[in-house]
């Protein structure tokens, strides 16, 4: 009897543990989570049923639905060098890249398969028509230094509806270099040597003629103030002269006959100051009137 009671509670016990494992495997199989990096797709016997699904957890359907999750993040194309002609006939070798993500996962999914290379295959190919087309209408100084955030803005205009085609939601697109071919750098480099050359010759011809004006005017001015001072000299020196006439007319008229020895003591200092000069004169000349004086 006993046996039999033991026996009844194992099969009990199996059964409502088999039927807990069945309930919880049932449950698993009818929850899926969508992280925040991720996109969902929800299929009923490989068909898209849904896409909108928020981050969280979701149900489903064991067997008959399956659920398809995709990167959601930010991802990166990464061009290959590319050769465009320019609106002169010129070509150029352009490095880009593009950064985007999934928008409409469901588009995504029916255009190019839910695949990531595939995306990148399609974005890659309508961003190098893309940029054929503006490349072709503008030159390489537009390029190079004058119009690069206006062609920035214009490809990303242009581009933005074209990705979205495919379920792409463009964020940006840059062009990290633009380079010149071989046979073409020497041909520009010298275009624009010789520019540069030109510009420099012009600044200097601006610069000599600048010198001779600033040279002129300084010239000019020098003149002026060398003929105000020399004026003002001559107009000093007149004035001293006067002064020194007059001085010397007032000693005179106080004392003539001292006046005239002084003088003649000075034009004798003046004529005997070297000792090889001769002169030929009479004894009795005015010169010598006060050696001769016995006075």
């Amino acid at each position: 009897m006993n046996v039999s009671i033991l026996q009844n509670s194992s099969k009990s016990l199996s059964l409502a543990a088999s039927a807990g494992a069945g309930l919880l495997l049932l449950t698993y199989l009818s929850v899926f989570y969508v992280d925040q990096q991720e996109k969902a797709i929800l299929f009923r016997l490989g068909k898209m049923v849904s896409a909108d699904y928020t981050p969280g957890l979701h149900f489903k359907t064991p067997i008959i639905n399956n659920v398809r999750t995709f990167d959601a993040r930010v991802l990166t194309l990464d061009s290959k060098s590319e050769r465009f002609l320019t609106s002169e006939k010129k070509n150029v070798i352009v490095d880009s890249f593009a950064k985007w993500r999934i928008g409409d996962v469901g588009l995504f999914y029916t255009t190019v398969g839910g695949d990531e290379y595939q995306a990148n295959l399609r974005l890659d190919q309508i961003v190098k028509d893309a940029m054929r087309g503006e490349f072709g209408l503008r030159t390489i100084r537009q390029l190079v230094s004058e119009d690069r955030s206006e062609l920035h803005r214009t490809l990303l205009e242009k581009l933005t509806p074209a990705a979205a085609k495919f379920g792409i939601e463009l964020i940006d697109i840059r062009i990290k270099r633009i380079d010149l071919p071989s046979e073409v750098s020497s041909s520009v480099f010298q275009r624009m040597r010789a520019e540069r050359e030109r510009v420099a010759r012009e600044f200097r011809s601006q610069g000599a003629e600048s010198a001779e004006l600033i040279s002129a005017e300084a010239d000019k001015q020098r003149m002026v103030i060398l003929a105000n001072a020399q004026h003002e000299a001559e107009n000093r020196r007149g004035h001293a002269d006067a002064e020194s006439a007059d001085i010397y007319a007032q000693s005179y008229g106080k004392n003539p006959e001292f006046y005239a020895f002084y003088r003649s003591l000075q034009a004798y200092q003046t004529a005997f100051s070297k000792t090889n000069d001769t002169i030929v004169l009479k004894p009795d000349s005015d010169f010598f009137h006060y050696l001769n004086s016995e006075k």
